[in-house]
């Protein structure tokens, strides 16, 4: 049977993987596999939901061998490390045990043949050389990372705690610095999830720390404005909302050095910082540009034609945040958003069914129906577009906060359809219901 290898399980991927599934697997037309070097999924912008402790990712992942069980694909765990475009054959790195599963390897390092590849291996976070930057702040591309943030954040406030209660000759009121660099959508939605973490920080025992005084936030842009990539009316609009959430923004001002414990710009300005984020860019895995010559850009992206093929090689497709689409009609590129990654999965669906009755594939035309951004349970700002509103909208609000949930509800449906997306939406609720609200003085 044909044999169908989609490599990275993120919401692109996952999705590709699971409606090729059901369209082609389970002996029907094609053997269709997925290759992660994770056992689980999360939607990866859930990520900054996880840093700030408002959500338990245990309650959002979803185990791959189990979609593939139900949804007619197999699941293979291993990590990319090379590719032979000739005998069409992946290999994957040895999965290791962790310590307390005995040491060694669960799994050798492995061949993997195909006869179609997908890549959607997403992308990883890009430091842009600043010195400091790689060993002294924390990305979010995974569960483990926003998690070490969260303990990295609790840790920092019960120390500020711990040290404004000794009563010694050091006692006065400690603040908690947390900087972030970077002011796209990870950067602003964490700064709103933070606030709100420090609005409820009572449940841990801190009751000491004023969440607004002594829990400082800032955030850092090179740019001149945050969101840049976003219309300058949102931009806008989320400032004057992160402004009376006490979050500052310092904007037109490169990081030139991280230390341990500061931030340092390119002004000369000092940012104290007990925790520092860095979400100030993306590029492509490296190994990317190892896979037997394939053509790929300065940030490691494979350059796919308008049917999402590589240039390189027509067997190999590639596409999301890790692939470089033209997109004509702005004469630019398909920007690296999950509403981009969602609706090139579904035209590789019908791109991949062309290809399996020998027919000519179809072209991909990317449609952008703007940009939203969440500032948690304090509001929600972003723009519609698209044919349905006539051109370009404004929202913003309880209404941009239902659209932005929408996002996800979308991806829970592609995945395992409207009936459980309906019943994850209740148990969500009530979920949210039985927790406990902190009133704040």
């Amino acid at each position: 049977m044909h044999r169908i290898v989609v490599v990275g399980g993120g919401a692109g991927g996952l999705e590709l993987a699971t409606k090729l599934g059901e369209k082609f697997g389970r002996g029907k037309t094609a053997r269709v596999t997925l290759v992660d070097r994770y056992p689980t999924h999360i939607w990866k912008p859930l990520l900054h939901e996880v840093a700030a402790g408002s959500m338990d990712p245990s309650t959002h992942q979803l185990e791959y061998a189990a979609q593939a069980h139900w949804h007619g694909f197999e699941f293979v765990q291993g990590e990319l490390i090379a590719l032979d475009r000739v005998t069409r054959t992946l290999t994957l790195a040895a999965v290791p045990a962790a310590p307390d599963e005995g040491g060694g390897d669960l799994l050798p390092q492995r061949s993997l043949p195909y006869d179609t590849l997908v890549l959607a291996i997403g992308s990883t976070t890009h430091f842009f050389g600043v010195p400091g930057a790689q060993e002294n702040t924390i990305a979010l591309d995974t569960v483990e990372q926003a998690e070490r943030f969260r303990r990295r954040l609790l840790a920092a406030c019960m120390r500020a705690e711990s040290a404004s209660a000794s009563g010694g000759p050091d006692s006065a009121k400690h603040q908690v610095h947390l900087a972030i660099v970077g002011a796209g959508a990870t950067g602003v939605e964490l700064s709103a999830e933070l606030r709100n973490t420090a609005q409820v920080l009572g449940a841990y025992g801190l009751h000491s720390l004023d969440p607004k005084k002594d829990i400082r936030i800032t955030i850092i842009e090179a740019g001149p404005r945050i969101l840049p990539a976003l219309p300058e009316r949102v931009s806008t609009a989320t400032s004057e909302l992160l402004a009376k959430l006490d979050v500052e923004i310092s904007a037109g001002d490169p990081v030139s050095e991280v230390r341990s414990n500061e931030v340092l710009t390119r002004s000369g300005r000092v940012i104290p910082a007990d925790v520092t984020v860095w979400a100030a860019g993306i590029k492509a895995p490296a190994v990317l540009g190892t896979l037997d010559g394939l053509a790929v850009n300065r940030l490691n992206q494979i350059q796919v034609g308008p049917t999402l093929q590589s240039e390189t090689d027509p067997n190999i497709f590639a596409f999301g945040d890790c692939a470089s689409c033209a997109w004509p009609e702005r004469k630019s590129f398909v920007p690296p958003r999950a509403q981009a990654a969602h609706q090139q999965a579904s035209f590789l669906v019908k791109a991949i069914a062309a290809r399996l009755k020998d027919q000519p594939l179809p072209v991909f035309a990317y449609r952008d129906f703007g940009s939203l951004v969440s500032l948690g349970v304090f509001s929600a700002v972003g723009n519609l577009m698209g044919g349905l509103i006539g051109g370009s909208m404004f929202i913003e609000g309880l209404f941009a906060r239902i659209m932005y949930t929408s996002l996800y509800r979308m991806h829970v449906t592609a995945l395992h359809g409207v009936w459980r997306m309906l019943l994850d939406t209740l148990a969500h609720r009530l979920r949210r219901s039985t927790v406990p609200r902190v009133k704040l003085h």
